[in-house]
């Protein structure tokens, strides 16, 4: 994925409020707030992996009995 998708004009303001909030951070609540975000990004990536097997057919697990 060499190219970036362009951000909305919404999804911009939020980056900014996001820049904003971090600043504010010490370096010991940045970090914990970094590891967390990560951990939140990775279970994000799985949901949408799990979303994906199930609507391709290739996993046999019911997508709605998992997430209500």
């Amino acid at each position: 994925m060499s190219e970036q998708m362009p951000l909305s004009l919404e999804q911009q303001f939020n980056i900014k409020s996001f820049e904003n909030e971090v600043k504010s951070l010490n370096h010991e609540q940045a970090l914990e707030f970094l590891v967390k975000l990560y951990e939140q990004m990775l279970r994000k990536e799985n949901m949408y992996r799990d979303f994906l097997k199930y609507q391709w057919g290739i996993e046999s697990n019911n997508w709605s009995q998992q997430n209500p």
